[in-house]
């Protein structure tokens, strides 16, 4: 979830993201559910094909369906979470709706822990993954970037925000953090199989003498959140928008701080399978037009993320 996965360029911290993310949550408060969602608004689905200008350009199977399924792992404010009344809410979930605005469809969430949605993919259980996904050379070509091994065909990426990763702690108790390097000898809690997973495995082997990280992984984000604000971990790091998000919200901002600058800036990218072309198009298709009519943009300033905002859709632009 940004970012997910290692080898990116650093960028400098945005914090006039975290300052607007402060407006998002007071009107939002994150949540996590199991239910299946659909992120669409009245006028989409088959009964409205004929407004929909892209509609031609999906593959016949899904625009007979009127549906596209999405795997999600709905547990990662802001951009994607269930609302105090069980509804998927966020980034993603706006950005799909006013995708199938384009192509004559309805977007329909399904829940699914993170480390398993490729896995989806392959075995035909979503359409396509839309959850914070980085973009990344390893993704693109299916090759685990644990072990550097093959372990799949991969997927295509249509790419459609920019984020790096943070650190935070809990509160006035920074631990002298600062840096990655900073961890080493600490323990760290991070969601599993995220950019922030990979980048602490790889931070602790540089670590030395000082002692390695001790990393503790969970199934989602809010876990992890949950195991630092006990003081079960020195920090905790996820995606910039995800820990901002955190930072202003939980415990009516009394709970966490940003520390240091954020880090391996990279595109989210809209997960598709190899050879599953038509599909591919037609999605990076309506971003564009999304992006050129101004709906994207509303979006993204709506919760506050400017600062990760594209302006064309690019096929597989990940490193």
């Amino acid at each position: 979830m940004t970012a997910r996965t290692l080898c990116r360029t650093a960028a400098g911290p945005r914090y006039a993201a975290v300052a607007a993310l402060a407006v998002a949550g007071t009107m939002l408060l994150a949540g996590c559910g199991d239910q299946t969602d659909s992120a669409t608004s009245k006028d989409t689905g088959k009964s409205s094909e004929s407004a929909a200008p892209l509609a031609d350009l999906l593959p016949r199977a899904i625009k007979d369906k009127g549906v596209i399924k999405v795997g999600s792992d709905i547990a990662y404010p802001p951009v994607e979470f269930k609302d105090e009344s069980g509804k998927t809410v966020g980034i993603d979930p706006d950005l799909a709706a006013a995708l199938g605005k384009q192509l004559g469809v309805k977007f329909e969430f399904e829940n699914g822990t993170f480390d398993t949605l490729l896995t989806g993919l392959r075995s035909k259980r979503y359409d396509l993954a839309m959850s914070a996904m980085t973009d990344t050379k390893d993704r693109q070509e299916g090759v685990d970037s644990s072990t550097g091994k093959k372990v799949g065909e991969g997927v295509d990426f249509v790419d459609y925000f920019t984020a790096g990763v943070s650190i935070y702690t809990r509160k006035g108790d920074d631990k002298s953090i600062a840096t990655w390097s900073d961890l080493c000898g600490k323990k760290i809690v991070v969601q599993r199989g995220t950019v922030s997973h990979d980048l602490a495995k790889a931070e602790s082997e540089k670590c030395g003498g000082k002692g390695k990280i001790s990393i503790e992984a969970f199934d989602n984000d809010l876990e992890a959140q949950t195991r630092l604000r006990g003081g079960g971990a020195d920090a905790g790091s996820s995606d910039f928008p995800v820990a901002a998000y955190a930072v202003k919200t939980s415990g009516g901002g009394n709970d966490f701080q940003l520390v240091g600058e954020q880090v391996e800036a990279a595109p989210y990218g809209i997960a598709i399978a190899k050879g599953n072309d038509e599909l591919t198009k037609a999605v990076q298709a309506a971003l564009d037009a999304i992006i050129k009519n101004g709906e994207y943009g509303k979006i993204i300033s709506k919760w506050g993320v400017d600062a990760g905002a594209v302006t064309e859709a690019k096929l597989n632009g990940g490193s």
